[in-house]
């Protein structure tokens, strides 16, 4: 489901299966929930493999960036292909969050790729 590819203190960096449909969006919610639960207030969806995304995919980021919202913290979106990006702009939500087009551009430019107490795997293609 949900891979979390990078923990740095209170931003994680999880990556959503490439299909985020009706029969995984409420565990791939509820995995993000829990991320949020444990200390997570800048939550960054690397979108890189996303082949598949669905109106309940889409509900699950909103219902997320609601949560996160409610505890003062930020989703943000990245690597959406370029359907996708079409699609998040053609919705409007784009005006809620825009998508960055990488994980670095996500996490803004604190990140040096060397963070000190960054906790991460290797990036997977697409970063």
């Amino acid at each position: 489901m949900l891979t979390v590819r990078m923990r740095h203190q209170g931003t994680v960096v999880a990556q959503l299966p490439e299909q985020v449909d009706y029969d995984n969006a409420i565990l791939v919610g509820a995995q993000c929930e829990d991320l949020v639960r444990q200390g997570c207030v800048i939550l960054v969806l690397d979108a890189c493999r996303v082949e598949y995304l669905d109106s309940s995919g889409i509900s699950m980021i909103i219902k997320v960036w609601r949560i996160l919202g409610d505890h003062a913290g930020t989703l943000r979106v990245a690597n959406f292909n370029a359907h996708y990006q079409w699609v998040w702009r053609l919705l409007g939500l784009d005006a809620l969050f825009p998508v960055a087009p990488t994980v670095q551009a996500a996490l803004g430019p604190w990140w040096n790729g060397s963070a000190a107490g960054v906790t991460a795997l290797p990036p997977p293609s697409g970063w």
